[in-house]
């Protein structure tokens, strides 16, 4: 099995930042909403023995595994940078809005799409590494993996595990305070305590 966790709330998704590949660091709520969901990992794991945490390489990934990982009895923090957040390029750090206002195309009807500059990464490229990096991970059931990833990354990643088309792979939620559970082909979602 596989919980899938997005890194907590940042100082750029409060102000509405595309992140990318650059970073920010998490807020007190980010930090309050990693702490919750190390209580509810703990809470489900019970028994940390063969567990692994393997985190995005992007500080604020790291910074949420770490926590996470200070729940669970201090178990090391693994680094793979095939579950890093999509790189928008030249969009990466620029608003939101900013964004939208020069190029109301790059959303999509979705308000999320893989149409970054050509010096981001595209659909593909996402989707080429987040499927290596779960091709090379144990088969179910000695499969115990704890994985902190980001916003896109972690819709590519529930996508391709349970073979959802890219359209409704791009639908879902990427919420900072709930747990997607990846097991057997289906992904389940666990909600921590509410976080204010």
């Amino acid at each position: 099995m596989i919980y899938l966790v997005r890194h907590g709330q940042t100082e750029y998704n409060r102000e509405r930042r595309i992140q990318g590949h650059v970073d920010s660091q998490l807020t007190e709520v980010g930090v309050r909403q990693a702490n919750a969901v190390g209580r509810l990992l703990r809470d489900l794991i019970r028994d940390t023995a063969g567990w692994r945490i393997i985190s995005s390489p992007l500080g604020r990934a790291r910074a949420t595994a770490e926590i996470i990982a200070g729940k669970l009895g201090n178990l090391p923090v693994e680094l793979d940078a095939r579950i890093q957040e999509m790189s928008w390029g030249s969009y990466d750090g620029r608003l939101r809005s900013e964004i939208e206002a020069d190029h109301p195309e790059t959303f999509g009807k979705s308000g999320w799409a893989f149409d970054a500059p050509t010096d981001g990464e595209s659909y593909e490229v996402v989707a080429a590494r987040v499927s290596d990096w779960l091709a090379s991970l144990p088969p179910e059931p000695q499969r115990r993996i704890i994985a902190v990833s980001h916003g896109i990354s972690g819709r590519v990643i529930r996508g391709l595990y349970a073979n959802l088309p890219r359209d409704e792979a791009g639908q879902q939620d990427v919420p900072q305070d709930a747990v997607f559970l990846l097991q057997h082909g289906t992904v389940g979602r666990i909600d921590c305590e509410p976080v204010e």
